[in-house]
């Protein structure tokens, strides 16, 4: 038994680091590997998706343009007797549009305002946390200084 234990600790202290090193190595180098395939996956994923966004985007604004130039044409419509017909149409759903913009953007700014940007409660407690260390520091110096 005296032999299996000094077989076991008769390593040297620099043969234990290299060791160490060596094991440190291979577990960073498996990490970056590790980090370049998932990068390398997310890349394709991201060449793959941005053109189909964008595509999709294309699709989206050209259908509500396309939307938009029927709401005209109905309103238009309505003022057919007239030679201001598209122009009135175009006036009319250009407003509308502009109202519908307002209207989000005020509850999107109510939405905003409703929920404060930084975290009050945390900066109360941070204060709190600062009024305490000063009020602990003052005593601490007086306790010296007496």
């Amino acid at each position: 038994m005296n032999e299996a234990f000094e077989a076991n600790h008769a390593r040297s202290l620099s043969v234990i680091v290299s060791e160490l090193r060596e094991e440190l190595k291979q577990f960073l180098n498996t990490r970056l590997q590790m980090l370049k395939s998932e990068l390398h996956d997310g890349l394709s994923a991201i060449r793959v998706g941005v053109p189909f966004g964008v595509l999709s985007l294309l699709f989206v604004i050209t259908g509500f343009f396309l939307v938009t130039a029927a709401v005209v044409a109905i309103v238009a419509s309505a003022f057919a007797g007239t030679p201001y017909a598209w122009f009135y149409g175009l006036i009319i759903v250009g407003v509308l549009w502009f109202l519908f913009g307002g209207v989000a953007a005020f509850f999107g700014y109510n939405a905003f305002r409703s929920k404060p940007v930084f975290p009050k409660r945390t900066l109360e407690v941070l204060k709190a946390d600062k009024t305490w260390i000063e009020s602990e520091a003052r005593t601490t110096n007086y306790g010296r200084a007496a």
